[in-house]
């Protein structure tokens, strides 16, 4: 028993100096492009989860939705109480198989990358959330050259989230950090469970 004891804090005492030794050689910081992407859930869920991070450190925060819009998501109910730190707009008209209207909905996305953009761009916010962008790139409503140009203005050590599913290859080459959420089961797929508030809005 002593044996097993001594050989595991040996072994976690290794484990602490390689922890260590990595530590001190990661001495850069630098803003990051993020893209949440992938047919799973919890894109736009953690992404708000690093909104809330940041809001917690006191940094302004901007959050764009494209696609979404038709409703108002119990998110932006909830962060507006971060009202003059926190700017929240959802620009879109909701799932395209319910606008049925191609045009308008490549006019609000060009809206919405334009509001995005502003915010990109301004020193003051320390992060900018683009949630669904990913879809309106994949659809062809933006343009990806123009959006990666747009990223490319991002003050040195500002945040930008990209997330949505079809994340172009273009932009996940250039990004700092992409995890892809995968879809192993669903309660609306799998069982006939409808959208139920608190887990899908």
């Amino acid at each position: 028993m002593t044996n097993d004891k001594e050989r595991y804090q040996k072994k976690m005492q290794r484990r602490k100096e390689v922890q260590k030794q990595r530590l001190a050689e990661r001495d850069r910081e630098k803003g990051l492009i993020i893209v949440h992407t992938g047919n799973g859930k919890g894109k736009t869920t953690a992404a708000l989860g690093m909104v809330m991070r940041s809001l917690g450190h006191g940094y302004k925060v901007a959050i764009v939705q494209f696609i979404k819009g038709a409703w108002e998501p119990a998110e932006k109910a909830v962060l507006s109480k971060w009202e003059g730190q926190l700017v929240f707009y959802a620009m879109g008209e909701g799932f395209t198989w319910e606008t049925q209207d191609r045009e308008r909905d490549m006019q609000k996305a060009i809206a919405a990358w334009a509001k995005g953009l502003e915010y990109i761009c301004n020193p003051d916010y320390k992060l900018v959330l683009l949630d669904e962008i990913n879809v309106a790139l994949k659809l062809g409503y933006l343009d990806v050259a123009r959006v990666l140009t747009g990223l490319e203005e991002k003050p040195v050590d500002s945040h930008v989230i990209l997330t949505g599913r079809g994340a172009p290859a273009e932009l996940i080459d250039i990004a700092d950090l992409v995890t892809e959420m995968t879809l192993i089961k669903h309660p609306f797929r799998d069982q006939g469970v409808k959208a139920q508030p608190g887990i899908e809005f």
